[in-house]
């Protein structure tokens, strides 16, 4: 297995049932939960110096899914460029999650996951096997749809273990 396979794995091992596109709207639930509970203040929480803000994750999360749409999109339509990779703590840097509200960023959350969801569910099943190349590595559609979800978990599961726990939630 290649360093690029074990990083996706480690993703894929994280989505917790085989009927993964159920597990789009399941991870939704579970996030949205958790930010609609979270006070603003409690939204600016990091639980280490350096660390990102509970703000800052959820942004993450959803410029993560944005570039995991589009390349879905240009897969599942057969474009044949090697996409770029992207560096997500620029990224952060560059999102001002700070400055806008948690409602607006959850909302933008949303929004965003409701539109993979749309993607992927009125895609012709065949194009979920297209394969691709991002940041140099091939990789099919249907697995990049995984990486949703497994992306999400993996961040859930920080939220609940390191910001979740320190806020007196756990």
């Amino acid at each position: 297995m290649t360093d690029f396979q074990k990083y996706i794995q480690r993703y894929l091992d994280q989505i917790p049932s085989e009927d993964w596109f159920p597990e789009l709207k399941i991870s939704e639930d579970k996030t949205v939960g958790i930010y609609s509970n979270l006070t603003e203040e409690q939204s600016k929480f990091a639980y280490a110096e350096g660390k990102w803000t509970l703000k800052g994750l959820l942004l993450h999360l959803s410029d993560t899914e944005r570039v995991f749409q589009y390349r879905i999109l240009a897969f599942a339509r057969g474009d044949k460029n090697n996409l770029p990779g992207f560096d997500e703590n620029e990224y952060a840097d560059q999102s001002f999650a700070s400055e806008r509200s948690l409602e607006s960023l959850l909302d933008e959350y949303k929004l965003v996951r409701k539109s993979s969801q749309i993607l992927i569910e009125t895609m012709n099943p065949k194009a979920l096997q297209n394969i691709g190349t991002a940041n140099g590595h091939e990789i099919s559609v249907e697995t990049i749809a995984k990486l949703i979800i497994g992306h999400n978990y993996h961040h859930l599961n920080i939220i609940e273990e390191r910001y979740l726990s320190k806020l007196g939630w756990m």
